[in-house]
């Protein structure tokens, strides 16, 4: 696993990692056994790539080698196909890329990038990792350190920049174009076609019901001019829908709340709903997990387990990019 992405100036944000200080580097290269050399004696493009990362306490110097397995880790299900958690690295890779181009957050002015998922993305250890899977771990394991090893610096280009490589959980059959989500359309974040479906995504339907008043509080603290009284039949009208079957905006006790607010505001897993307004009740019926702007990763399982490669996966969520070595 591993949701609200900034088109501006983020940074190197988002996955990938692997080690600890520069005393503790040695630790570090214990932690992640990534390999330093290509059998022809070259050395890796991901272990030349050196990061600054934040672990919550300290800013620490990994390599993009020791730092992306805990990011795929922590993003995507081990149980996931091999073809699935490559198309997952390389996008977690061009992802770091894409905002470091843009300069340091605030949250940590002296590292590129983090390991809170609030932040940047979720980062797992290998002893985490050996508490989640238990049994599996050495399998699962293997598999992720195999799906960042055999895609050394790939990335996506446009225009031959790092895109933003956006990605999410769930789509209901189709993933959102950027400006569905965010503020613009980006060439290559467009509406597409994704396979997975009810039966291979758990929950991939969900409800939300919420009281008058439990509905009333959460609206009213965000939204405070929207008028919220007598029965809850009338507060919520005017759901539009966009071409990917999201809701654009909805008019909530007489103001206009964009789909992508409501959903927050809500906490609902995803802007592609239902609403059924009652005397005393209001119930949202969602469909897929995420913004569902980019790859879905259920999809790309699903795709994996057609027969599809990571880069055909890659370029069926991202359209018109080009895949090549990061230098």
């Amino acid at each position: 696993m591993k949701q609200a992405l900034a088109v501006g100036a983020l940074w190197v944000m988002l996955l990938f990692g692997g080690a600890w200080l520069l005393a503790p580097r040695l630790a570090a290269e214990a932690e992640e056994p990534g390999p330093s050399a290509q059998s022809g004696g070259e050395t890796l493009a991901d272990s030349r790539s050196v990061l600054q990362v934040y672990d919550g306490e300290k800013t620490v110097e990994m390599t993009m080698a020791e730092y992306l397995p805990g990011v795929v880790r922590g993003e995507m299900p081990a149980t996931f196909a091999l073809e699935a958690l490559k198309a997952q690295a390389v996008a977690e890779r061009t992802f770091i890329y894409y905002h470091m181009q843009g300069g340091r957050k605030a949250a940590h002015p002296d590292a590129d990038v983090c390991m809170d998922y609030r932040c940047c993305n979720a980062w797992v250890s290998r002893e985490q990792a050996k508490n989640n899977w238990g049994d599996n771990f050495e399998e699962y394991d293997r598999k992720i350190l195999q799906s960042v090893e055999e895609t050394d610096g790939q990335v996506m280009l446009y225009a031959g920049k790092p895109i933003l490589a956006a990605f999410h959980s769930s789509s209901a059959g189709i993933t959102a174009k950027s400006g569905d989500a965010w503020v613009s359309d980006l060439p290559y974040l467009v509406s597409v076609e994704s396979p997975e479906t009810a039966e291979s995504v758990p929950n991939y339907y969900s409800v939300n019901t919420f009281t008058a008043e439990q509905f009333r509080e959460k609206i009213l603290a965000e939204e405070p001019e929207a008028v919220l009284e007598g029965s809850a039949k009338g507060w919520v009208t005017d759901l539009q829908k966009n071409s990917s079957g999201r809701v654009e905006s909805a008019t909530v006790g007489g103001v206009p709340i964009r789909g992508t607010r409501l959903r927050s505001i809500l906490g609902l897993r995803s802007a592609c709903f239902t609403v059924e307004c009652g005397e005393e009740d209001i119930t949202f019926r969602v469909t897929g997990f995420g913004h569902g702007v980019g790859m879905s990763q259920y999809g790309a399982d699903a795709l994996a387990r057609e027969g599809k490669s990571w880069q055909e996966i890659l370029r069926w969520y991202y359209r018109g990019v080009s895949i090549e070595t990061w230098k």
